[in-house]
């Protein structure tokens, strides 16, 4: 499986198949400018304009929302129900972590997760091979929540996302709070998994914006 950010929380992930899933398209206003993609599955995280763009996407791709277990294109989508904020919501409403399991492996997308995630959501969770995790803080964890789940769920290959960047009109920090909780880290232009090839111990990767 290959994924690219192209921005924000914004993936693109194609496997071997030549599926295309792309998470949380965001409107242009933000200051990235989305490549021209043709997913076939798009998931949205919740209904916030810089996670729901699903119009900006070319041709009709099946859109995934909400908690439950999804079968599309051949993929299994697990949505797990969390919350923007730390107030159960009650800010910023709900938002959905999903784990997308394709070719024996397990990506988890965490949305703009608000808060730390207890024993059950991690249960709920699962095992995952890859995580995509938010680290700007203000609207999502914040750089050192963001670490503290990922030593807690010790994905193979954890990759930062929802960040400040110089093209970015949000107010958010930046992705060097979170690296420096760690050592070792890596940049690369496109991640591509196996997973008979994945690393023994957590990896972090920051990822180059591609597009």
């Amino acid at each position: 499986m290959q994924i690219k950010w192209l921005g924000h929380a914004c993936f693109l992930l194609a496997t071997g198949d030549g599926v295309k899933v792309l998470t949380d398209p965001y409107d242009e206003s933000i200051g990235y400018p989305l490549p021209p993609v043709s997913p076939d599955v798009v998931t949205v995280s919740h209904q916030h304009f810089d996670h729901n763009a699903v119009g900006a996407c070319k041709g009709e791709p099946a859109v995934v929302e909400g908690s439950g277990t999804h079968q599309v294109k051949g993929l299994t989508i697990r949505g797990v129900a969390t919350f923007h904020d730390k107030k159960q919501g009650a800010q910023r409403g709900p938002n959905t972590v999903f784990v997308i399991e394709a070719e024996g492996l397990r990506i988890c997308h965490l949305g703009d997760l608000g808060h730390p995630l207890d024993a059950a959501k991690l249960r709920e969770i699962g095992p995952v091979d890859v995580l995509l995790t938010p680290v700007g803080g203000t609207y999502t964890i914040d750089a050192e929540e963001a670490a503290s789940l990922v030593k807690e769920m010790k994905p193979r290959i954890a990759v930062p996302m929802h960040y400040k960047t110089a093209q970015l009109k949000i107010n958010i920090a930046p992705v060097d709070g979170f690296l420096r909780q760690f050592t070792g880290v890596k940049r690369q232009s496109l991640l591509e998994v196996m997973p008979d090839k994945l690393p023994p111990a957590t990896d972090i990767v920051v990822l180059e914006l591609s597009g």
